[in-house]
């Protein structure tokens, strides 16, 4: 009965410290959570403005604020970059055409440490329907109960197939983008 008991004990401690062991999705908080963009534009220098994350999972193993694996989806239904008149042509089928392709998302593909607070993140971005590669530059910030991820990047916007109008020539391809994400 002892060596039961025992070996019942072991298996129960051996249980518990591989759950301790495995990493765990914590889920981004929408409301504290939003992408940012600049692009050069002819007419007004820079354009910048914001898409928000909507949902997400950031995957992190124990004791550690480098995650396993981070996914994120954005709604580029609700840009926001301070001009009505833009916002919606940004929206129709000329640019993002969000009645066909309401979602954009992101899933990570490899995570890089480079030290205890910094880390590169490369991904698959999915915009307008086509996935194209990212690379992404992440500080990380805040405590273990409130995690906070700052990634900065650079898009390349002719990689999403959009279609090319009158305004193409006045736009820059290369698109800034900034993230901040907090976890709940």
């Amino acid at each position: 009965m002892r060596v039961t008991a025992l070996a019942l004990a072991l298996v129960i401690t051996s249980a518990t410290c591989a759950f301790a062991d495995e990493s765990v999705p914590h889920a981004i908080d929408a409301a504290k959570s939003r992408a940012s963009f600049s692009v050069q534009h002819v007419f007004v220098e820079h354009v910048t403005g914001t898409v928000p994350i909507v949902s997400g999972s950031v995957v992190l193993p124990p004791d550690s604020s480098t995650p396993d694996s981070l996914t994120a989806q954005l709604d580029p239904g609700k840009v926001a970059s301070g001009d009505r008149d833009r916002d919606s042509s940004l929206v129709s089928p000329d640019f993002f055409d969000v009645k066909d392709y309401p979602v954009w998302t992101f899933t990570s593909t490899k995570i890089t440490p480079v030290s205890a607070t910094a880390f590169g993140l490369d991904g698959s971005l999915t915009i307008h329907g086509v996935s194209a590669p990212e690379h992404l530059d992440v500080t990380i910030h805040g405590d273990a109960a409130h995690r906070v991820y700052h990634a900065f990047g650079h898009v390349d916007r002719r990689a999403f197939h959009m279609p090319v109008t009158r305004l193409d020539p006045a736009i820059g391809n290369i698109v800034d983008t900034t993230l901040d994400i907090t976890l709940k």
